[in-house]
């Protein structure tokens, strides 16, 4: 259980932080910025499903989907900001393999009624499915920062912290890449893409907007 009684605690006023282990950070850190970045994530989906309350376009499954991956998120920012060490104090909370292959089966049930792309998707649409295309590129802008971080940190196992700092766990790195390629699907589910009513747009090369241009 987490308590949080207190939200202010001024520890973090002269730009330092402490990581899961205690070790300390400052904020420009690439691990906080990875974190931070996912936890941005999770509030864009938060907001995606805050529209859909209003005006629902998503299924009951894709729903309950977005909301176990909020908590997940939780979980990936934890494993980010948790250095690899080999005999940690406390068990972590890591992402597992098993979370990576449920994103994929989603990407399998949520896409197979979806018609075949043609062309790239200009992000927009209804509310929904327009919130769910920021959550995507927040989520890809979270991936490439945690893969600075593990640039920077590397991905093994530190056999002692204190000559050597522990690694990004690089599973938490492909979660968030399956999860990009998730809310893409279900951002075409939430725009009906292939319906007559969809709200999908396609995008259309400069030669195909202006033909005339390709004579100047």
């Amino acid at each position: 259980m987490v308590i949080l009684s207190k939200i202010y605690t001024r520890t973090g006023d002269h730009g330092a932080t402490r990581l899961v282990d205690n070790s300390v950070a400052p904020k420009s850190d690439l691990r906080v910025e990875a974190y931070g970045l996912v936890d941005q994530a999770n509030a864009s989906i938060g907001l995606a499903l805050a529209l859909d309350s209003t005006t629902p376009v998503l299924t009951d499954e894709v729903r309950e989907a977005l909301g176990i991956i909020q908590n997940e998120l939780f979980d990936v920012g934890a494993d980010l900001a948790n250095p690899l060490v080999a005999h940690p104090k406390w068990e972590p909370l890591r992402i597992v393999q098993d979370s990576v292959d449920r994103l994929e089966r989603w990407c399998d049930e949520f896409g197979d009624d979806l018609p075949t792309l043609k062309s790239f998707i200009l992000p927009g649409g209804n509310p929904v499915g327009a919130q769910l295309h920021v959550c995507r590129t927040v989520i890809r802008t979270a991936e490439r920062a945690a893969w600075r971080a593990a640039e920077a940190y590397g991905t093994e196992v530190s056999d002692d912290p204190e000559t050597s700092p522990g690694g990004v766990n690089e599973l938490a790195i492909t979660y968030l890449n399956r999860l990009s390629d998730l809310l893409f699907i279900v951002s075409r589910a939430a725009n009906k893409a292939g319906e007559d009513s969809s709200d999908e747009v396609l995008w259309l090369p400069g030669g195909e907007r202006n033909p005339a241009a390709q004579d100047r």
